[in-house]
């Protein structure tokens, strides 16, 4: 055969040999990360990522140079053949929380990778030391996982590192130096903090050729002194040591760093005197809770003309508090309790206007000089001499609640507009589904957090950069800043879409990495800062030119093999016949029905007991043709239509669109689980439909809606403390059911509210089987399966090693008993419900302290007997280990005792809604939803309940 056709049959086949344009090692390695992740973007078909516009591929000649798919809900685990993305300079995966496992090794083959983004995901195990053969790195950003082991030495190879971010995880062992961090001579940024960090900071970390901005190592186990070599570090503007085990006396030399703006080194054990620090530019200042030499209050302190805040608590401080330090022009907070200041306490008439908080708790002063026009903001005496008298009335005196109003960006001169219950209101009064996350900054140079002049300097400047790079970004929101345990500022960010209700994958990426790849500078007094969003589910339609192109290389081939089609015949057979086996193979893969006669009563595949078949034609008719009228709801999976038998019986309609044809496994597992159970707390199915390519199941009618709509107020039923403990009950019984007396035992895998429906008398029954396995082998105890489910109830133990259990609906039934008594989402803005509780339980208290938390419409009035044990029965639902929960026997049980402690008979029937709620009356003829969509009615978009499956 000549060179000539033999390139003509290269380019014929070139669809079947080899990938079109884009490079053939780039695409088997963009086909391995796919095959690892989930919820990869629906667009990622065809042979040419480059060509076709792949969501988040960015190539340059046909290489992938960048591969950025921020907030883009993946869950996984990212492949060992990323190394085959030779040319890739970009790696940004941040903010997808249920991407995890360790990071492979074969990440330092990236030789001409430049950024390393991994922010806010679920990774561990240790950072592979390969890292550092990545000498074109320029930013490294770890934060936010779980990460553990060292920090590698060899990250001191990367002389081109200009930040390097390994905050928040559980990172542990020494500093790394000589070789190590010492050798970053580029860096200006060593974000090391909320790590397990130890031993002692070496000399050698620090040198005069160092070009260090922010040395943050806050948060750890560190110990031994602050070497003197500190001082030669000109550059430093914010330094964080505080939160460790640092000793000895703090270095001479630190009045040497000029440009400090925020110094912290509070709860270390520092010894001896504190250091004159006359000449740096202080702002921000905190060496609370060590234990300095007792000495009076530094004058030199009122000589830091640019300082906000200073805290000294706990540092051994006595005599007189000096009035000069109250007209420091600047300050905001001044925190000096827990000493010994004593004497008269006069604040004068000069104090700065700025100053908000004087606390000066639980000292010796005896009397205070009352100036005319004397300070009147807020002032704290309580614990001092001044103070223990009896008659003493003095506001001063007592502690009072905070008065920093909360904040929020105001409406734009508009009225606030009247939104969805999953849609917020911007600040231009348009109602829309913003890209949420929290803005968290490390060292900001105010304590004064009512004043709301730098939130508006700050959402000036987000919006200003977004719309400097053209994006469809309407308006930004800022709302709740709060001080957290850490003492960084935690401030929500909300970015609302402009010309449409939703951004799309590409706008939620691109906001995502100007925010974690520092692209976005904040003004003046905010201080080094990281991005942790939130979860987005309310994607916009891929444009246009997302969709598939034809390929010029397939034209060519086309042309090519038509004019030698006679020579290449046979050739061409044999390619036609396989390509026809692999589709069929495809199809069968599909379609698990590929081989079932529906008429056929051989007990094929389905196996069926009771549900019956029915026609396209007959559904038709029971629909009223699908009409608009009969539609109840739709979803991703499809649309939902009310329908009558010719029996009188209503039923419910789940009907999927073409583009969800693929569930057929899904499809046939529900349909075979719920065939072979009966039970009254669970959703009865009637039968199914498979005929003329639509794939439709068919339930009982389910008039209430789902759990979830009730307690949102969406259906208008009220349920109060009895219904709640009723439904938890109904539920209850349905999960023991599956799990102790079907057999074999069934997992559901995706119990969650918007699958437990409410029939007229309230009663709660379990729905959507397609998720669902059987547990064959009692034995093992466990089914190792491919992790699927939905965020925010997802047993955490089965996402970390793929062995499925029935413990793990007990973990998603738990968050369901915490969301009865709270009314809020699994996961929102960030929270999630467990932790909210956690974090907010006092069993010392009347309902455990959760007044803040509970949903009044539980009935906040009324006697809530057994709540306390309903939340101990959630708590242990949702332990981490497994094997520490209940069984659902055992849970029933638990709530059949609460009811009785409640003056309740658990087997009484329950009432009708019309005996006692209110049931807004077009629901009784055109309900507002139906639940049997897999999507169609959940937290519509919020993450926690995006499904965790397969792409």
């Amino acid at each position: 055969m000549g060179q000539r056709t033999q390139l003509i049959l290269l380019l014929l086949f070139i669809p079947y040999f080899v990938r079109e344009s884009t490079a053939v090692g780039d695409y088997n390695g963009l086909l391995s990360v796919r095959g690892d992740l989930m919820n990869t973007p629906p667009n990622w078909e065809g042979s040419d990522p480059c060509g076709s516009n792949w969501i988040g591929i960015s190539c340059t000649n046909s290489r992938v140079t960048s591969l950025q798919l921020l907030s883009m809900n993946l869950s996984g685990r990212l492949s060992r053949e990323i190394e085959l993305l030779s040319e890739l300079q970009t790696l940004d995966l941040s903010y997808n929380k249920y991407l995890t496992g360790p990071l492979p090794p074969s990440i330092g083959s990236l030789k001409k990778l430049v950024i390393l983004n991994l922010i806010g995901c679920g990774f561990s195990g240790s950072i592979p030391d390969t890292i550092g053969n990545l000498q074109q790195l320029t930013t490294i950003s770890l934060n936010n996982n779980g990460f553990s082991g060292p920090i590698p030495a060899s990250i001191g190879n990367l002389s081109n590192l200009n930040w390097l971010d390994l905050a928040v995880n559980q990172l542990n062992g020494p500093i790394p130096v000589s070789p190590g961090l010492d050798n970053l001579l580029h860096a200006k940024h060593f974000h090391l903090d909320n790590n397990k960090l130890s031993g002692e900071i070496s000399p050698q970390l620090f040198s005069s050729n160092m070009i260090l901005l922010h040395l943050i190592l806050n948060g750890n186990n560190l110990s031994g002194s602050i070497p003197e070599t500190i001082g030669s570090v000109q550059t430093l503007e914010v330094i964080r040591f505080d939160r460790n085990s640092l000793s000895g006396t703090l270095p001479s030399n630190l009045s040497n760093l000029v440009n400090v703006h925020e110094l912290y080194l509070s709860n270390n054990k520092f010894i001896g005197s504190i250091p004159n620090l006359t000449g740096m530019s202080l702002t921000y200042v905190d060496m609370s809770n060590n234990s300095f030499t007792a000495s009076d209050m530094p004058p030199w302190f009122s000589t830091l003309k640019s300082l906000t805040t200073l805290v000294m608590e706990n540092t051994q401080l006595q005599g007189p508090v000096p009035s000069s330090i109250f007209s420091l022009p600047n300050l905001q907070t001044l925190t000096l309790r827990n000493n010994n200041l004593s004497g008269s306490l006069d604040i004068g008439t000069s104090y700065s206007s700025k100053l908000q908080l004087v606390d000066l708790q639980n000292n010796s002063i005896r009397h205070k000089v009352d100036s005319a026009g004397g300070y009147n903001k807020n002032l704290i005496l309580v614990d001092n001499p001044i103070c223990n008298t009896s008659d003493t009335t003095e506001s001063y005196c007592a502690v009072s609640q905070s008065n920093t109003p909360p904040y929020s960006t105001p409406p734009n001169s508009c009225l606030t507009a009247q939104c969805s219950s999953n849609q917020i209101s911007s600040p231009n009064c348009k109602c829309a589904y913003p890209y949420s996350g929290t803005l968290v900054f490390r060292a900001p140079s105010f304590s004064n957090l009512g004043n709301f002049s730098y939130y508006i300097a700050l959402q000036s400047s987000l919006l200003q950069c977004f719309q400097n790079f053209s994006l469809p970004v309407d308006s930004v929101s800022l709302s709740n800043p709060i001080k957290d345990s850490t003492m960084n500022l935690d401030l929500s960010l909300d970015v609302f879409p402009s010309g449409q209700d939703s951004f799309n994958r590409t706008g939620i990426s691109i906001i995502g990495s100007l925010l974690s790849g520092q692209t976005f500078k904040p003004p003046p007094g905010f201080g080094p800062y990281y991005f942790l969003a939130d979860p987005y589910g309310y994607y916009a339609g891929i444009s246009t030119e997302s969709k598939k192109s034809l390929s010029i290389g397939v034209i060519i081939g086309a042309v090519a093999g038509g004019t030698i089609l006679l020579l290449l015949l046979l050739l061409a057979g044999v390619y036609a016949l396989r390509q026809k086996r692999r589709a069929e193979r495809a199809s069968e893969q599909l379609n698990p029905f590929a081989h079932w006669d529906p008429n056929n009563g051989s007990g094929g595949i389905p196996q069926l007991k009771g549900a019956r078949s029915f026609s396209f034609e007959e559904l038709k008719k029971y629909a009223n043709k699908f009409s608009e009228a009969n539609s109840i709801g739709s979803g991703g999976y499809g649309k939902v239509y009310r329908g009558i038998l010719p029996d009188g019986q209503l039923i419910a309609i789940k009907r999927a669109q073409t583009e969800s044809l693929q569930g057929g496994v899904e499809f046939k597992t529900e349909i075979e689980l719920l065939s072979r159970v009966h039970h009254k707390n669970l959703v009865s199915l009637v039968g199914f439909c498979f005929d003329q390519g639509e794939q439709m199941l068919v339930y009982e009618y389910v008039p209430n809606g789902t759990l979830m709509d009730g307690l949102s107020g969406k259906s208008g039923i009220r349920l109060d403390w009895i219904r709640r403990l009723k439904v938890a009950l109904g539920a209850a019984r349905g999960l023991a059911y599956l799990h102790e007396l079907a057999n074999p035992p069934i997992i559901h895998r995706d119990i969650k509210s918007t699958n437990i429906l409410l029939d007229e008398r309230l009663n709660a029954k379990v729905a959507d089987f397609g998720l669902s396995k059987l547990m064959g082998d009692a034995e093992i105890g466990h089914v190792t399966t491919q992790v699927k489910g939905t965020m925010g109830y997802l047993d955490p133990e089965y996402y970390m090693t793929q062995q499925l259990t029935e413990k793990s609906d007990v973990y998603s039934f738990g968050v369901v008993l915490l969301e009865l008594i709270t009314a809020r989402m699994p996961i929102q803005r960030g929270k999630y419900i467990v932790r909210v509780v956690q974090t907010a339980m006092d069993r010392t208290k009347v309902l455990y302290n959760l007044h803040e938390i509970l949903d009044p419409a539980i009935g906040l009035q009324t006697s809530l007997k057994g709540l306390e044990k309903f939340v101990d029965l959630a708590m242990r639902c949702v332990e981490e280990s497994g094997a520490k929960r209940p069984a659902m026997g055992m849970v029933v049980k638990e709530i059949e005792n609460i009811m009785e402690l409640a003056g309740l008979n658990p087997n009484a029937e329950s009432a009708t809604t019309s005996d006692s709620y209110d049931v807004k009356k077009e629901n009784a003829h055109h309900p507002y939803s139906h639940p049997y969509s897999n999507e169609g009615f959940e937290y519509s978009g919020v993450y926690p309940t995006s499904k965790i499956e397969p792409h």
